[in-house]
């Protein structure tokens, strides 16, 4: 059966735990869920939220670098059509920054206090899903704080871009969390002016 827009889809599975972060792994080459995107995993304790902050396909074995075969194809079609042990040779995978977790009935906006389980299945969330979760905007600030490896700035903008064609009121949703990230970045005015620029549909 097809699911809406509005219902989750299953991206992958965890192969990477730990509560800040994790890693899935795709079922499918080059089919990760976006930048940005809202997903969930099952947690021993709680389910698991977070935000994409990265998407990466690459060799499965990382001591084998993958090397160009295409040079007498006119298309990457032609290339994995030639070559069809391509896809059984490298993986996407998605790097996940958490950013709350539920408890019960009660969606939480800070970190589980356990991580997802291995070779949990994570879900994309869908419409629903992500106009629950932004109904608060609490994990604004600790995900703007975060000085981890990835772009926060590009994760956060991205998000919100994302979760705001699920409000009835997009541009309200945007003033909204333009407001939480003035109220936390008023001191770095290029960063935050940068930032709303990036937020923009």
């Amino acid at each position: 059966m097809e699911l809406s827009d509005r219902e989750a889809r299953r991206a992958g599975e965890v192969i990477e735990a730990g509560v800040t972060s994790f890693t899935a792994q795709s079922y499918r080459l080059n089919e990760a869920p976006p930048l940005g995107a809202l997903v969930r995993a099952d947690g021993p304790l709680a389910q698991v939220y977070g935000l994409v902050q990265d998407v990466c396909t690459a060799s499965i074995d990382p001591a084998r670098r993958t090397l160009a075969l295409g040079s007498a194809e006119r298309s990457v079609d032609d290339v994995f059509g030639a070559n069809p042990q391509i896809a059984k040779l490298l993986r996407t995978s998605f790097d996940v920054l958490v950013v709350g977790h539920r408890d019960g009935d009660a969606l939480r906006h800070f970190l589980p206090p356990l991580p997802p389980r291995m070779h949990g299945f994570v879900y994309e969330c869908g419409e629903d899903e992500v106009l629950e979760f932004t109904q608060s905007l609490d994990f604004l600030p600790n995900l703007l704080a975060n000085r981890g490896p990835a772009p926060v700035d590009e994760v956060a903008a991205a998000f919100v871009r994302r979760a705001a064609r699920c409000h009835g009121d997009p541009h309200a949703f945007l003033v909204a969390a333009g407001k939480v990230m003035a109220a936390n970045l008023g001191q770095d005015s290029a960063r935050l002016t940068a930032l709303l620029r990036r937020m923009q549909p």
